[in-house]
């Protein structure tokens, strides 16, 4: 029988985005809210519907009538990955934040390696892919980005796009994200990097996709994000307005979007 969380475990607010992601959404927040009971009795779940198609956000608010501590943003209209993230960290509101995709190409069980490694030293910890479990194609383009990105943004985690990440909430009052496309996650570990935030990495199962497809892997999103990265660069790499910015908490950034 597992032990029970101590008293004196931090809060953890746990968010999916998700898009079009019915066939894996209800199964990733059970396994997330049992992951989440064994490690602290604060906890908190959201689920970030970016302007889904299909009935995402039906089965998101059936599962929020269903558990207390599941809550449901909708978007309304499809804002991009980086605006679903932007939105999931304005929203929570414990401590500690882990996310991970709506789609379980990751399972959320596997917090329980990320939580012994936030340690009063580490700020944020990383997951990395053991292996990648994808189409060959997107194994090679996948392996291509990671280097150029590391390379161009100087940039040395393992892995700077996988999106299995616990970290303190108080990074945000020093790291302003700004990007609603994919480029968030080279933008996010760019500026936590260039702050000084301390980083651990542990190394995650990734799993083949069973439901949907992905929203990247198309000619037009590709020379999208070609763009998109070659600005980034431009901005947190020749520019580097962001080190002399001051940073704008993820609540205070909500706010300022309301009309």
């Amino acid at each position: 029988m597992p032990a029970r969380p101590s008293p004196s475990s931090p809060g953890l607010s746990i968010f999916f985005p998700a898009y079009n992601d019915s066939g894996t959404i209800a199964s990733l927040v059970i396994a997330a809210r049992h992951a989440a009971a064994q490690l602290t009795a604060d906890f908190e779940i959201l689920i970030v519907n970016d302007g889904s198609a299909d009935n995402t956000l039906e089965i998101a608010t059936e599962l929020a009538a269903t558990y207390p501590e599941v809550r449901v943003v909708d978007h309304g209209r499809n804002r991009g990955y980086g605006g679903a993230l932007r939105t999931g960290f304005a929203n929570a509101t414990k401590d500690l934040v882990f996310y991970t995709d709506g789609d379980a190409q990751y399972d959320p069980k596997e917090l329980a390696l990320l939580w012994p490694k936030l340690t009063d030293q580490v700020d944020l910890v990383n997951g990395y892919k053991i292996s990648r479990s994808d189409p060959m194609h997107r194994i090679v383009i996948g392996r291509i980005y990671h280097h150029l990105m590391k390379l161009a943004f100087g940039l040395t985690v393992r892995d700077v796009d996988c999106d299995f990440r616990l970290m303190r909430r108080s990074i945000f009052d020093r790291v302003t994200l700004e990007r609603d496309s994919g480029v968030i996650c080279v933008e996010m570990m760019k500026k936590i990097t260039d702050a000084g935030i301390r980083i651990a990495e542990v190394p995650v199962h990734h799993y083949h996709r069973a439901f949907g497809r992905s929203q990247f892997f198309n000619v037009r999103r590709l020379a999208r994000t070609a763009v998109d990265l070659a600005r980034l660069w431009v901005e947190l790499v020749v520019v580097r307005r962001h080190r002399r910015a001051p940073a704008v908490g993820p609540a205070d950034r909500l706010e300022r979007k309301r009309p």
